[in-house]
């Protein structure tokens, strides 16, 4: 296994949900940890900073000032930001909201890569949070489910890329995870979202945090392509037992 203590961190999102939680594991395992978010009030990492994934001057000021606070060099980094907005047919959707999904989801992360790998020592290690969403389509979900598949795309041409030179990354797509994820989809509608998480047994962000643990901790020679993550109840994106049925 890899001992991640004493390495560095840059990760997203880490004001809540898988992000927060990866950040907790990470500096558990003795980890200096970066977090950004637009939230930066309620970021708990070691080095807390405010960041929007989709405005490149926060981005490259945001690498700019972890990497001075990390001193200089970069082992993992970690893309968790990202969003869902709206649960309807393409055709009721708006291209204001593809905007903000696309822009977050698939162009933050790449903008964010893209800082971020110059920096990467050797055996860094990406991994990108992608989505069930992003290797099999649900109803009323089209611009979830392309910024998802647009992930996987680029954590697998990356891998290509990156071939032969001592630098990891994993895609890990998760399934039904309690989070705040379903209360910013219907734009704080608590009842809607409540409704998401009603009679099945969820996934929390700690069960995310330990897969993505798992895939940094082994050994150097160990690539963790991608890990494909749902509740026992869950099927598919958009099958799921419920105790009522």
């Amino acid at each position: 296994m890899r001992e991640l203590r004493g390495l560095t961190a840059i990760v997203t999102g880490a004001s809540s949900g898988i992000g927060a939680a990866t950040a907790r594991a990470l500096a558990k395992a003795g980890v200096r940890v970066a977090g950004g978010a637009r939230r930066r009030d309620r970021l708990e990492t070691e080095v807390a900073l405010e960041l929007d994934v989709t405005d490149r001057s926060s981005c490259e000021r945001f690498v700019e000032q972890a990497l001075a606070e990390l001193g200089g060099g970069l082992d993992i980094l970690v893309n968790a930001a990202g969003l869902a907005l709206g649960r309807e047919p393409f055709d009721a959707s708006s291209e204001a909201d593809e905007q903000v999904v696309l822009e977050t989801n698939v162009h933050g992360l790449i903008r964010m890569t893209r800082l971020c790998l110059p920096h990467l020592r050797d055996y860094g290690h990406i991994v990108n949070m992608g989505s069930v969403a992003g290797r099999q389509a649900y109803e009323s979900a089209a611009l979830y489910v392309t910024s998802k598949f647009a992930v996987r795309g680029f954590t697998y041409a990356l891998r290509e890329d990156l071939l032969g030179r001592p630098i990891r990354i994993t895609t890990v797509d998760p399934g039904l995870v309690e989070t705040d994820f379903s209360l910013v989809r219907f734009r704080g509608d608590e009842e809607k979202a409540r409704a998401v998480y009603a009679g099945v047994e969820a996934m929390t962000p700690p069960d995310i945090a330990d897969c993505i643990l798992f895939a940094l901790t082994r050994p150097l020679h160990v690539n963790v392509d991608e890990l494909v993550v749902k509740a026992l109840a869950q099927s598919s994106g958009g099958r799921i037992l419920r105790s009522s049925e």
